[in-house]
């Protein structure tokens, strides 16, 4: 038999604001409501496969990750398609953005990996697609790694979660529970974080005091932002409301993540971007975004900025807000 090869790619994803809403004992419609960013940067993977049993054998590039996210990706891929346990496969994983950093890579690797088996063995884009979606979304859930990043990168760009839960479901793959809209545009964003890394997103999710803080602060910074059309004309209200959220929250107090975020802003001012930047906190990272006040004149002095966060001991990478 003839061997098989799949390619995958999904972009990754900055949380901004968002709530946590996952008391339904279906995994399904649990999830967040929320605010982000979808990223052009994020996973790759390129899948093999040979005649064999069902095997996964994963190799990563550039940055480390964990293999058991897709050894729990291709258990659920196999109950809906279970020709792929009939094959060996090799994934080859380039992850273009750090792992546990709030850069969404959980979600985006799932995504991903789903995608790439799918097409080797040859499954129709949309239906790949959308099982890729449904998958992602419950093994976030069951590692706790993520709420909305699945719905979120279902719609794309800068993105609005209006329902909480998966973007798909059932065995027909249907739209829902989890509603998203996204609107997108052409802006570069610097990512900035400390290599040392964070903490998992469980320990905010799973803890009663930081659901309760977290989720007030979500549902009243996402009034204002649920009005009206979204579309560009809203990139200003998302500023603002995402400083607010960090505040309210109690998420920007922590030492590790006021020290990034301070760093930052002193290379921002200190390279020019004072005026031309917006420094956010990416949930659940120790991780920075730093975004351009106005999308249609975007940032401004970018190498000089990034020179000085490294100086700050600070990694940092340039993308841009990912399409819809």
């Amino acid at each position: 038999m003839p061997g098989l090869l799949g390619r995958g790619y999904c972009g990754g994803h900055v949380t901004l604001i968002f709530t946590i809403e996952d008391s339904d004992l279906d995994p399904v419609n649990q999830g967040s409501r929320g605010v982000g960013i979808c990223l052009e940067d994020g996973v790759e993977i390129i899948c093999r496969g040979r005649e064999g049993k069902g095997n996964l054998d994963v190799f990563f590039t550039d940055h480390i990750g964990d293999s058991g996210l897709y050894m729990e990706s291709l258990s659920l891929l196999s109950e809906g398609v279970p020709e792929v346990m009939e094959y060996d496969w090799e994934a080859n994983v380039k992850l273009g953005l750090p792992t546990g950093q709030g850069f969404g890579m959980s979600a985006a690797g799932s995504v991903s990996f789903c995608n790439s088996i799918q097409r080797a063995i040859g499954i129709p884009y949309e239906e790949g697609h959308r099982r890729s979606l449904l998958i992602a979304h419950l093994v976030d859930r069951k590692r706790s790694s993520g709420l909305g990043d699945v719905t979120a990168l279902s719609a794309g760009g800068v993105e609005i979660r209006k329902i909480p839960g998966s973007p798909f479901s059932g065995d027909h793959l249907e739209n829902g529970p989890g509603k998203s809209e996204g609107w997108t545009a052409e802006a570069e964003i610097i990512l900035v974080w400390n290599g040392e890394g964070g903490r998992h997103t469980s320990s905010y999710i799973d803890n009663p005091e930081w659901r309760g803080l977290i989720s007030s602060a979500g549902t009243k910074n996402l009034e204002n932002l649920s009005e009206k059309r979204w579309n560009e004309s809203r990139w200003s209200d998302v500023l603002v409301s995402s400083r607010k959220f960090s505040l309210e929250s109690g998420l920007s107090e922590e030492n590790s993540r006021s020290e990034v975020l301070r760093k930052c802003e002193e290379a921002m001012i200190d390279g020019g971007m004072g005026h031309s930047g917006v420094a956010l906190l990416c949930m659940l990272g120790t991780s920075v975004a730093i975004v351009p006040s106005s999308l249609e004149s975007g940032l401004v002095g970018v190498n000089q900025v990034r020179s000085l966060l490294d100086k700050h001991g600070l990694e940092s990478i340039l993308t841009r807000i990912g399409d819809i």
